[in-house]
C-alpha cells in the first residue's frame, strides 16, 4: 500500500515520468518516511511507558554498584533513553554529580546514543531482527568494556577542578499516580522525540533514495576496493568529525550496505557519527580536561573499529 502510495505521489502530485530515476527516488522517499515515522512512534510511545515504571533514584543506586553490575546497569540505561550524544551529557553530568563512577558514567555515555529507541526500530525495520539484535548487544558491550577501561585507568583526576560531586543532583522522572498518566508520558515522549528528528528523518531518507537510485554499486565497491582491510578504520575516522542524528545516518548507512559495503564498515560509520562529535567534544569541556576527553575518544573508537571488523566477518551469519 505505501508502495502504491509512493508511486501515486511521484506520478500525480509531481508529475514525473513513470519508470523515470526521480519518479523511482519521489516513491521511495514517501513510502520509507512514513513506514520510519509510524515506527517510532509507536514503539518510543511503548518504551516511554515502560520507562514510566522506572524511577531515576532507583537508576542511580542500580549504576552505583561496584563492578560489572554498575556498568552494565548504566549501558542499559542508556540503550532505553532516547538521546544522541550532545543530549545524553547533560544526564551524564547530572548522575557524576551524585556520586556515580566516572568509568561507569562513560558506559552510559557511549551507550546511549549508539543504542536507543530510534536506532532500533531503524535497524530493525532496515537489516531485519537478526542485525537488530547484534547492533544493540554490541552497543552495549562497547559500551561496558570502553566503561570498565576507563574506569580503571583513575582519570578522575583530569576532571574540572569546580565539577564537585553531590548526592542530591541526580535527575528525577515525573510522579505517575494512575496508568493513564503513564499512557500519557508515553505519548508526549513519542510526540516529543519525533518531532526533534523528524527533519533528520527527512535528510536522511532522502540521501538513501539518491544513494538507492543513482550510485551505481561499482561506485561504492570501488571505494570499498580502494580502503581495503582499512575500510572500517576510515569510516570510523570519517563518522568522528560528523554530527547528526541516528534518524539520519541509519538510512544511507542501510543503503550503502545495500549496494556493496560491508556491513560492520557501514555500521562503524554509523556508530562514530552516534557516540563521537566534535559538538560533544566541546559540552564535555566543561567537565573535563582534554587528556581525559582524548581517551574517552580513542578507546570508543578503537572499541567501534574493532565491533565492526567483528560484524564484517559474521556478515554472512547475520545477513
Amino acid at each position: 500500500m505505501l508502495e502504491k502510495l509512493g508511486s501515486w505521489v511521484a506520478l500525480h502530485v509531481f508529475r514525473l515520468n513513470e519508470g523515470s530515476r526521480l519518479a523511482e527516488a519521489v516513491s521511495f522517499f514517501v513510502e520509507d518516511t512514513i513506514k520510519i515515522t509510524a515506527l517510532l512512534l509507536v514503539l518510543i510511545f511503548l518504551i516511554g511507558v515502560v520507562r514510566s515504571f522506572i524511577p531515576h533514584e532507583k537508576i542511580r543506586r542500580w549504576m552505583s554498584k561496584t563492578g560489572l553490575a554498575g556498568h552494565f546497569f548504566a549501558a542499559l540505561f542508556g540503550a532505553v533513553t532516547p538521546f544522541c550524544s550532545c543530549s545524553s551529557i547533560p544526564i551524564f553530568f547530572a548522575f557524576l554529580k551524585a556520586g556515580v563512577p566516572l568509568g561507569v558514567m562513560f558506559s552510559f555515555l557511549i551507550t546511549s546514543p549508539v543504542v536507543n529507541e530510534y536506532v532500533v526500530v531503524l535497524m530493525f525495520g532496515a537489516f531485519g531482527w537478526k542485525i537488530a539484535v547484534a547492533y544493540v548487544l554490541s552497543g552495549m558491550l562497547i559500551g561496558i568494556v570502553s566503561g570498565i577501561l576507563l574506569g580503571r585507568m583513575k582519570l578522575e583526576k583530569h576532571l574540572v577542578e569546580d565539577f564537585v560531586f553531590n548526592s542530591d543532583n541526580a535527575p528525577s522522572l515525573p510522579v505517575f499516580s494512575t496508568f493513564m498518566s503513564r499512557i500519557s508520558f508515553g505519548w508526549r515522549e513519542a510526540i516529543s522525540i519525533t518531532r526533534k528528528i523528524w527533519g533528520w528523518i527527512l535528510v536522511g531518507v532522502g540521501v538513501g533514495a539518491i544513494i538507492h537510485n543513482y550510485v551505481p554499486r561499482e561506485t561504492i565497491d570501488g571505494l570499498i576496493s580502494a580502503t581495503g582491510v582499512f575500510s572500517v578504520p576510515v569510516a570510523t575516522l570519517l563518522g568522528v568529525p560528523l554530527y547528526g542524528s541516528c534518524a539520519a545516518v541509519v538510512p544511507i548507512a542501510v543503503e550503502l550496505f545495500q549496494k556493496g559495503m560491508p556491513l560492520g564498515t557501514a555500521l562503524s560509520f554509523l556508530m562514530a557519527i552516534s557516540a563521537l562529535s566534535l559538538p560533544e567534544a566541546v559540552m564535555l569541556r566543561r567537565a573535563m580536561k582534554l587528556p581525559l576527553i582524548m581517551m574517552f575518544f580513542c578507546v570508543t573508537a578503537l572499541a567501534i573499529m574493532i565491533t565492526g571488523y567483528i560484524f564484517n566477518f559474521l556478515q554472512v551469519v547475520l545477513v
